[in-house]
């Protein structure tokens, strides 16, 4: 159930930003007990925006799972069942495989769109309420309740509101861990001619990691470069930039053939755990990552997954405490790992010290299973 009309009223839990984190608390919800009536959410964009999103996301296996259990799970993605990180000329290497854990996969990459538009049907299913497209101003913590104070000047009343929306780190306040990677994240589709099925590349470079996930045709690009040297790249006709990526990438897929419009974006991370008697913020609005393993919606995914079974079993203000507390070492042990592997790999000058060691590292990942194992479970499943 979708709609613009929202006169003032009052809910139980009122969701601010209708992506895939809110959409998917509200079902866990909903799933455990409480009534559609008692949830709606609000979003600035509309359904026709949001289903027709064409980004690619990395869907880790643990959050598939979750998708599943609300009738939810995207139809349309491309299974990652290997992983390759490397340091581009350097030593080192490290070789994840689904079938070293007896799983179908480590992920699946798939568009935004796609995860929305199950979501959205299961909502309507169900009988819940999104309101879009409306814009949230200001959220007002209260002693009794919080209140969501929209564009249009209505006011919508809840006893618990969750700020699901983030947006990006460029358009966010500061918050207590914050750091700017002085790198840009420049995003494609592109072909190559020499594919391998489901196989996946992390290949770090001095300007900064180069993601190549499979999916449909060819592979989702994620090229994370130095914002003196986007604008350059970003210029370039499609043959130049082909052989620019080459020359970062090599040649382990072959030769690059073909590229979609680019469009890039800065990065950074920005994260505050806090909540305050009536509100409390998840996914993207609590954690801005780097995007180096793909760790964003995952972790947001987790959060709705705690977040839900916390309110259903104390549906008071203490139930948000519960929920910082149980969600902390899965958060920190995330951000650690982006924020590590973002800031080392582009840090040192080629022929350095660290960079051997730092390849050392990505072997040592490989011949030590339990390094092995504790690094794939922590990206398909968290910190659990």
């Amino acid at each position: 159930m979708s709609n613009t009309s929202h006169n003032n009223q009052h809910s139980k839990i009122a969701i601010c930003g209708a992506g895939p984190v809110g959409q998917a608390l509200a079902l866990m919800l909903h799933q455990q007990g409480m009534a559609a009536a008692d949830i709606v959410l609000f979003d600035a964009k509309s359904s026709e925006q949001a289903n027709q999103d064409a980004r690619s996301i990395a869907l880790s296996y643990g959050s598939d799972q979750l998708l599943s259990k609300l009738h939810a799970r995207p139809q349309r993605t491309t299974a990652i069942t290997e992983i390759h990180v490397s340091r581009r000329r350097h030593f080192g290497r490290s070789f994840l495989t689904a079938t070293d854990y007896q799983l179908p996969a480590l992920g699946y990459v798939v568009r935004y769109g796609d995860i929305v538009s199950p979501l959205e049907q299961a909502l309507s299913v169900a009988g819940i309420t999104t309101h879009r497209p409306v814009q949230v101003v200001n959220i007002e913590d209260g002693d009794q309740f919080a209140s969501v104070h929209l564009q249009d000047g209505s006011v919508h009343t809840a006893e618990f509101v969750i700020q699901a929306e983030g947006g990006t780190f460029a358009d966010q306040e500061q918050r207590q861990q914050h750091h700017d990677y002085q790198q840009t994240a420049l995003i494609a589709h592109v072909i190559a001619d020499r594919p391998i099925a489901h196989r996946a590349f992390e290949r770090f470079t001095d300007q900064g990691p180069i993601a190549l996930l499979p999916q449909e045709d060819g592979y989702s690009l994620v090229w994370c470069i130095r914002p003196e040297t986007v604008t350059t790249i970003l210029a370039l006709n499609d043959a130049a930039f082909l052989q620019a990526l080459q020359q970062a990438f090599g040649e382990r897929l072959g030769q690059f053939t073909a590229v979609s419009k680019r469009v890039s974006y800065p990065l950074g991370l920005n994260a505050q755990a806090q909540a305050g008697l009536r509100s409390v913020r998840i996914g993207n609005a609590a954690q801005t990552l780097h995007p180096v393993a793909g760790q964003g919606l995952n972790l947001g995914l987790r959060d709705a997954h705690c977040l839900a079974q916390c309110l259903t079993r104390d549906f008071s203000s203490q139930a948000l405490q519960t929920f910082l507390h149980q969600r902390k070492a899965d958060r920190q042990t995330t951000i650690k790992l982006t924020d590590t592997m973002a800031k080392m790999f582009a840090s040192s000058a080629d022929g350095s010290l660290m960079q051997g060691l730092f390849g050392l590292g990505l072997s040592a990942v490989d011949l030590l299973p339990v390094a092995k194992k504790t690094l794939a479970e922590q990206m398909m499943f968290g910190w659990r």
